[in-house]
């Protein structure tokens, strides 16, 4: 086994397994017994309707990934099995979920799609368009909530928070955030679908910069994987682009719909379209945290930006619930799944000489 595939393998060691559950549940214990108040509990009443929209939560977890697998296949010209697309997107989930929000699951998700007989070209291709399809997402829907929902009602809490060194307003990081995540989704789909060797080109030419210097190399990979990309996505008709963005935009307006229902099992909501605005800026926070999937980070904030939606003394306990659905199980799943595929794409086909049954066995 190659040195880069111990170091894409060692994502799914047990140690990183274990540190995010034990720092989500280590916040949420410390927010629920900080001043902990029985009281609240005492008064949920539970109904038919909120076993109903519990369920109603799971079925948005399940349509999200499904429109995740079927993306997936459409990005592959159905070259992965319905199973295999399922092993994929699991497994990716698995390895965001395990890695801090900064770094992300790219690099893991890249070796996961070459594994199963994508080509190297096609796999950057993908992974790269999965990318971009999700920040389109996000560039579309915030200035919709904005002019829907208004930012008086949007930003609530007046809390900083530390970003690149600098205390900065809610408001503040969402502003770069979003400026950051706009320009640089513009600078990629312009390479990618326009002019993609004049965009390594480009590069190479900033890279030049004395202080800039060092990281020409990786420079000149990253231009090489817009050409890529384009050779392999330019000239794809207008009806695979509908789908792909569809099938994108379905999946992630599920997954934020999640937290609607999950309030709704214990109280009365008011706006259900402030919830769903508010965790769009939840998402750029998550998306700089530096611990693993966000975890730990995710339960604190929760409560600063859904708590007054929330009946007091039960925000740990929901934001709890919340990760329980949407975040665990992709650990949990993921750790089933894996020995299987390491079995069927290492063991079996013999793709990697001298992986033998203890090595995967010790992943």
């Amino acid at each position: 086994m190659t040195d880069h595939h111990r170091k894409i393998l060692k994502i799914f060691k047990f140690k990183r397994v274990i540190i995010p559950v034990i720092l989500g549940l280590g916040v949420v214990a410390f927010l629920v017994f900080r001043k902990f108040d029985p009281e609240p509990f005492y008064k949920i009443h539970w109904t038919y309707y909120s076993s109903l929209w519990i369920i109603i939560a799971l079925l948005l977890m399940a349509t999200r990934d499904l429109a995740y697998i079927y993306r997936i296949r459409l990005l592959t010209d159905r070259q992965l099995s319905w199973r295999h697309a399922f092993d994929v997107i699991m497994l990716w989930e698995f390895s965001s979920a395990v890695t801090p929000s900064v770094v992300g699951g790219s690099a893991a998700a890249l070796y996961i799609i070459s594994k199963e007989g994508i080509s190297p070209g096609r796999s950057t291709a993908i992974v790269m368009i999965t990318a971009l399809l999700d920040e389109l997402f996000y560039i579309v829907m915030v200035p919709v909530v904005i002019i829907l929902a208004g930012t008086s009602f949007l930003f609530a809490t007046e809390k900083s928070y530390l970003f690149i060194n600098t205390e900065l307003g809610l408001k503040g990081i969402f502003i770069l955030g979003y400026i950051f995540i706009l320009v640089l989704t513009t600078i990629i789909s312009y390479g990618v679908f326009i002019k993609p060797r004049g965009f390594k080109w480009i590069l190479l030419k900033v890279f030049k910069i004395p202080f800039l210097r060092k990281w020409r190399r990786q420079a000149g990979q990253a231009g090489d994987d817009i050409i890529t990309t384009s050779r392999e996505m330019r000239g794809k008709p207008a009806f695979f682009w509908f789908k792909a963005i569809g099938s994108t935009f379905l999946s992630w307006t599920a997954r934020f719909w999640v937290v609607n229902f999950l309030i709704l099992s214990i109280t009365t909501v008011s706006d259900h379209f402030l919830i769903y605005a508010r965790q769009l800026i939840m998402w750029v926070i998550l998306l700089i945290s530096p611990t693993p999937g966000g975890s730990g980070i995710a339960e604190f904030i929760f409560s600063d930006f859904l708590g007054d939606f929330i009946p007091v003394g039960l925000t740990a306990a929901l934001a709890l619930l919340w990760r329980l659905v949407s975040y665990y199980p992709y650990i949990f799943i993921g750790a089933i799944i894996l020995p299987n595929w390491i079995k069927r794409v290492f063991l079996d086909s013999g793709k990697i000489e001298g992986v033998s049954e203890s090595s995967s066995q010790n992943l």
